[in-house]
């Protein structure tokens, strides 16, 4: 959009997989994109080859003077809106968000004459920064997986990483399962559509991953979720609460087991949401059948409610997910 504003030509390189609004959002502003790699890195890393190859100007992308104190000034809106805020929470990947917030934050505490602290949260498959301030040095992952694509980054930024490990009072990590659950927690409660990057604070908040937080900002930054990601995460982060599950079991292929099933099922206040029923798989017996249902329940112990029933009735539930 600033390209667009300035006549200037804009050459986006994302990672392929990259969530879909983010790619139909960038294009619509008019910027050519070009799809490289599976991760952030290694877009970046086209970008710097196609930036020295033709000479056109590479912005990176958290590595940047400028990018880092301009992201900086979330930090200065943080103290407008809350001035007495104790603690800030925030994604960090590259590490720019999070280290010009910590430089604006931080100047203002000293002012202040108190503490304000100010945490970083990744995802713990794409968690650079733990490793790389224990060495004090970078030190880059070899593999990054994980939903949060928004803070998926191997190798942290020099500048970002030299501000961070100075500034910043710590940087935790939370799970895939615990990115789900805060996801959904924003979406029921809050109202807000957040991407997974955009939510790790809250799911750190939600995980007891900080200690006394007092006043906390957390910083949703990024609503670039993929609808049919969406789905997914919404199905694990519902299964990871315990209100969604899938059970599988055999049983004798006569008329009524499945009744029986189902009986045991609706007495128990659960909800079937779907049903598979084969005959035929290497691992089941003549005359038996499997079953996979997957169930609505209202947390874990309703859960094991329902699993303890089935198997008071001679069923053998297993729990998939």
């Amino acid at each position: 959009m600033a390209a667009k504003s300035l006549g200037i030509k804009a050459r986006i390189y994302m990672p392929l997989g990259v969530a879909l609004p983010k790619l139909a959002a960038t294009r619509s502003h008019g910027a050519e994109v070009i799809l490289h790699g599976h991760n952030v890195d290694e877009a970046l890393a086209e970008a710097q080859r196609y930036s020295d190859e033709t000479g056109m100007v590479f912005v990176h992308p958290f590595d940047n003077v400028d990018v880092v104190a301009g992201q900086g000034t979330v930090g200065l809106e943080i103290l407008e809106q809350v001035p007495n805020v104790d603690t800030v929470l925030m994604g960090v990947g590259g590490g720019g968000l999070l280290a010009g917030v910590a430089v604006a934050i931080k100047a203002r505490a000293r002012e202040l004459g108190r503490e304000i602290r100010i945490i970083g949260v990744q995802a713990e498959n794409a968690a650079a920064y733990p490793p790389s301030l224990a060495a004090d040095a970078l030190v880059p992952l070899k593999r990054v997986s994980t939903m949060a694509d928004g803070i998926a980054v191997g190798r942290p930024g020099q500048l970002p990483f030299s501000i961070i490990r100075e500034l910043v009072d710590d940087v935790v990590t939370v799970s895939e399962d615990s990115l789900a659950r805060a996801l959904i927690f924003l979406l029921e409660r809050a109202k807000m559509v957040v991407e997974p990057a955009g939510a790790v604070g809250v799911a750190a908040l939600m995980d007891g991953k900080i200690e006394n937080p007092g006043t906390t900002v957390a910083v949703l930054s990024g609503g670039n979720i993929d609808p049919m990601l969406m789905l997914k995460v919404i199905q694990r982060g519902l299964s990871a609460a315990g209100r969604y599950m899938t059970v599988r079991m055999m049983l004798d292929d006569r008329p009524g087991s499945l009744a029986t099933i189902a009986r045991i099922i609706a007495e128990n206040d659960a909800n079937v949401t779907g049903l598979d029923h084969t005959r035929v798989g290497g691992s089941i017996s003549m005359g038996d059948v499997s079953i996979t249902v997957n169930l609505e329940t209202k947390g874990h112990q309703h859960g094991e409610q329902v699993l303890s029933a089935l198997r008071a009735e001679g069923f053998q539930p297993i729990v998939v997910h």
